[in-house]
C-alpha cells in the first residue's frame, strides 16, 4: 500500500457501537478458540477494523455484495495489491461465518468476490555462497555466539520469525538433533537441524547459562535474561548481515527462503520441504520450484553453447 493510500485508508475511523463488539468477540474467537497466534490476530484486526471504518454507520450485516465490491476498488485504487486484499477478504468472510454462527446474520456478502490478480513476486533467497558468509561470525563474546545461534538455526531449519522466538531451551534435542517447534495455528512440528547450528547452540547454551536472572522459557535472550522479541531479532539480523559484508538486505524470512531453495537445488524433494517449512498446502511450496528453475537457467545460460550470447 503505498503513503497515499494509508493516509486515504485512514481518513475514517471503525463503526463503534455493536459493530465492535462484535468484532471484539470475533477476535477473542480466534485467540482462544482458533488458537491463532498474536501477530496473526492483529493482522485481522486491521483488515476488519478497515471494513467497519468503510461501512460506517452501516452494520456488517446490512453490506451487500455490492457494497463488499465497491469496498475492494476504493483499497485497490489506494495502492492496494491483489495479495493484500485477497488476504483481507478472507479475514470478512471469517469475520461473517462467525456472525452467521453467534450473531444469526443471514448472509456472507464477501462470497464469491475475488481479489485482483497481481504480479507472482518470487521470494528472495541469497545464493549459498552469501548463506555461508552471513553465518560465519567470529563468535568471540556471547552476544556473538547467540547471534550466530540464531543466524544458524534460521538457515539450518528454515524457522520462521514466530517460531524461533518463541523457542526455549528444551524444545532443542541434542541427541537426535532436531528442535520442536510451534508453528501458524499452533501446530507442533519437529524439524532436523544441521551439525553446524547444533554447534553453535551449545555454544550458545554454555553463554546464556552466565546470564543472571535468565527467562527460563527463552531460548534466545537479551543480556539482561529478557526474551529476545521478534522486532530486536530482526534488527540484529540486519546488523550482523552489514558486519559480514553481505550486499542483500537481509531479514529473517529470507533465510527461510534460502533454506527452502537450497534443500530443493540439492533434494528436489519438495514434499520433504513441505513438512519441514510446516505448510499446510503443497502449492505454498511449489513457489520454491520457481527458484530452483531460475537457478538451473542461470547455469544453462552460462555454460551451455547454443544459450552464449553472440559478442
Amino acid at each position: 500500500m503505498t503513503a497515499r493510500g494509508r493516509s486515504q485508508a485512514r481518513t475514517t475511523s471503525p463503526a463503534s457501537g455493536p459493530a465492535q463488539l462484535q468484532l471484539q468477540g470475533y477476535l477473542e474467537h480466534l485467540t482462544h478458540e482458533r488458537r491463532l497466534a498474536a501477530h496473526t490476530t492483529k493482522n485481522y484486526r486491521r483488515d476488519l477494523e478497515a471494513l467497519l471504518a468503510m461501512a460506517g454507520d452501516t452494520a456488517p450485516a446490512a453490506l451487500l455484495i455490492h457494497d463488499i465490491r465497491r469496498y475492494i476498488a476504493q483499497l485497490h485504487g489506494q495502492g492496494l495489491d491483489g495479495r493484500s486484499l485477497a488476504r483481507m477478504l478472507s479475514a470478512w468472510r471469517g469475520f461473517y461465518r462467525y456472525l452467521a454462527r453467534d450473531h444469526g446474520c443471514k448472509q456472507n456478502p464477501c462470497v464469491g468476490i475475488r481479489a485482483p490478480k497481481s504480479a507472482r513476486r518470487l521470494p528472495h533467497a541469497l545464493s549459498p555462497d552469501e548463506a555461508r558468509q552471513l553465518v560465519e561470525i567470529d563468535a568471540s563474546d556471547a552476544l556473538a555466539a547467540r547471534d550466530k545461534a540464531m543466524l544458524e538455526l534460521f538457515y539450518s531449519s528454515g524457522l520462521r520469525l514466530a517460531e524461533l522466538t518463541g523457542l526455549a531451551p528444551d524444545d532443542v534435542n541434542f541427541v537426535d538433533a532436531t528442535v520442536r517447534v510451534t508453528g501458524k495455528g499452533s501446530k507442533t512440528r519437529v524439524v532436523p537441524v544441521g551439525s553446524h547450528a547444533v554447534k553453535a547452540l551449545r555454544a550458545w547454551l554454555t553463554e546464556r547459562a552466565a546470564i543472571p536472572q535468565v527467562e527460563e522459557r527463552a531460548l534466545f535472550v537479551t543480556r539482561k535474561g529478557r526474551r529476545l522479541g521478534p522486532r530486536a531479532i530482526q534488527t540484529r539480523v540486519q546488523q550482523r548481515a552489514l558486519q559480514q559484508g553481505v550486499a542483500a538486505r537481509v531479514h529473517p524470512h529470507m533465510l527461510r527462503h534460502s533454506f527452502a531453495s537450497h534443500v530443493l537445488q540439492s533434494s528436489s524433494d519438495l514434499r520433504a520441504v513441505q513438512e519441514m517449512l510446516g505448510h499446510a498446502s503443497i502449492s505454498t511450496t511449489q513457489v520454491y520450484t520457481q527458484l530452483d528453475f531460475q537457478h538451473l537457467s542461470k547455469i544453462y545460460d552460462a555454460a551451455h553453447p547454443r544459450a552464449k550470447r553472440k559478442r
